[in-house]
């Protein structure tokens, strides 16, 4: 009997932790309006465990397996990414207790109800269970919240639970039957917590996958503003001057990109040396061209171009898209410590995806660029970075030395790798263009892409670890920080000191489900006193 009185005690908790799990997501995707397509992303791969095992995901959201929904939050960030630390973080508290309770109490007494019914001497008892399961049933029929619940609902309650006590009384009752319809009712719980699980994970990665609404609306406005407007910027000789400060941006999106270029200008010691090169697609740039030409940045000057107006046979031989992003990957961490300790994790890393390595056909005449990710923020003077002596080395960029090549090789293959070498990210990059010709990397990453045409958008980060391997320039920990697009957990103190600010994860500060705290370091950039900013509703 104290089995059976076990097995129902956990009933409670798997249904509310199941109703915990998916009621705050909902809510939030569906107040926010999307339009477009989520990009077709690669499916999780999952390496063989081993004592420093990773494991990457693409940006999308894979998975179908069965697990428990008591999942700690490390494992499910291992499976469901940053979708796990923003459902924690928004967690709302749960509604209608007294439906839950109800629902509860009905479960309770249709497990106890067929064992009852079959005791000749317990017909009074079965006949009570029988109405109260009746009662409560057409009560739960006519009410889904606790507000549609009738006034002398406490009493119907009470006459349950009395009646449940009762059952649990008899000495009789056949337990196994009780068991039996309890697990029953566990295993249908589990199933429906785990479905809404991976639904709602699916529509976070759907959420930050797809262009909001007002950002479209924005981007709309500038195209039809910029065919009514007939004044055109003129081409100026500082975009192919070699001697000024020239940063690389890639980029689909009007905000982000001028957030970038504005926070960049606000702390430069010098903006009159400032060349910006905003690369993005024929879709974006019309836009681009009407609001970079209606505001200025200091003495900065600004270059938009259209990616899809140069020769790239070679992207087309390949059936490329002419403009690609910075490629961004889950990358989940299972380790042993020396005292045998099993450690999980997650990082989303970045790096050059196959329209970096066209730079040095487009900028011909340019010796050094600085490529800044679109979901960056500056805050400190970059001036430095042209000084520097890289040694021979082509990219400066942060290593991130917490994942060793070696531990890529279930991902990456048997390539070559230096299997102590650290992986690099991108977001901040110091470029030695002149090196870079010297060399030949363009030609030498595209042999890599066509020798891993298999692998779909996980070449590009394999081809770019092969082809600057030895080649990269570590720059100080103090120049950026990275995380601000899916770590709750970073420290302030570091994020006031880094020079640069790297949102990557799926968390980005132009979106809803950005991370909150986090935003304002991005929005204090925006010139949100623009007309269409206001007519489109965005407000970041």
């Amino acid at each position: 009997m104290l089995f059976c009185f076990a097995i129902q005690d956990v009933i409670g908790n798997i249904v509310n932790e199941a109703t915990n799990k998916t009621i705050s997501l909902t809510a939030s995707v569906n107040s926010q309006p999307k339009i477009g397509v989520p990009v077709p992303l690669p499916a999780v791969r999952q390496p063989p465990p081993n004592k420093n095992n990773v494991g990457f995901g693409g940006k999308g959201f894979t998975g179908n397996s069965k697990g428990s929904i008591n999942e700690s939050g490390r494992l499910c960030e291992l499976r469901y990414g940053s979708y796990c630390l923003w459902r924690e973080e928004n967690r709302e508290e749960m509604k209608d207790d007294m439906v839950k309770k109800l629902k509860d109490r009905l479960f309770v007494a249709r497990a106890y109800f067929p064992s009852i019914a079959k005791i000749p001497a317990q017909n009074k008892l079965s006949r009570e269970l029988k109405q109260n399961i009746q009662e409560l049933e057409r009560v739960l029929s006519e009410s889904t919240t606790d507000a549609d619940l009738p006034s002398q609902i406490e009493k119907k309650l009470q006459s349950m639970e009395a009646a449940i006590a009762k059952a649990k009384s008899v000495p009789t009752v056949d337990c196994n039957n009780v068991d039996k319809k309890l697990r029953q009712i566990l295993d249908m719980t589990e199933d429906e917590a785990n479905f809404h699980m991976r639904q709602s994970a699916f529509l976070f990665q759907l959420a930050v996958h797809t262009m909001p609404k007002s950002l479209h609306c924005l981007n709309m406005k500038l195209t039809v503003e910029y065919f009514k407007s007939h004044s055109f910027d003129k081409e100026s000789e500082r975009f192919s001057d070699p001697k000024l400060h020239h940063y690389i941006i890639f980029s689909k999106n009007v905000l982000a990109s001028s957030v970038v270029i504005n926070s960049t200008v606000m702390h430069a010691r010098e903006s009159e040396n400032q060349v910006f090169h905003v690369l993005t697609d024929r879709q974006n740039y019309y836009a681009m061209k009407l609001w970079f030409f209606n505001n200025t940045y200091k003495d900065a000057a600004v270059q938009v171009l259209n990616i899809e107006e140069f020769n790239l046979d070679h992207l087309e031989q390949a059936n490329l898209s002419p403009l690609f992003l910075p490629m961004e990957f889950r990358v989940s961490f299972h380790s042993v410590d020396n005292a045998g300790a099993i450690h999980n994790g997650t990082q989303y890393m970045s790096t050059f995806s196959h329209s970096h390595y066209i730079l040095p056909e487009i900028f011909k005449s340019l010796e050094k660029v600085v490529i800044l990710d679109d979901d960056v923020v500056v805050q400190q003077d970059l001036s430095e970075l042209w000084s520097m002596n890289m040694g021979g080395k082509v990219n400066g960029a942060l290593q991130f030395c917490s994942v060793r090549l070696g531990q890529l090789k279930s991902y990456l293959g048997e390539s070559g790798f230096d299997k102590n070498s650290c992986s690099w990210m991108s977001g901040l990059n110091v470029i030695d263009l002149v090196r870079w010709r010297e060399l030949g990397l363009s030609e030498t990453y595209r042999r890599f892409v066509r020798e891993q045409a298999n692998m779909g958008e996980g070449s590009a980060l394999q081809a770019s670890f092969l082809t600057f391997q030895d080649l990269i320039y570590a720059l100080d920990g103090m120049w950026a920080l990275s995380g601000l697009g899916h770590d709750y957990g970073l420290e302030i103190g570091d994020i006031k000191k880094a020079a640069v600010l790297h949102y990557n994860g799926n968390m980005k500060p132009w979106l809803e489900l950005g991370i909150p705290k986090y935003k304002e370091y991005w929005r204090k950039f925006l010139n949100q006193e623009h007309q269409f900013l206001s007519e489109c509703n965005v407000h970041p």
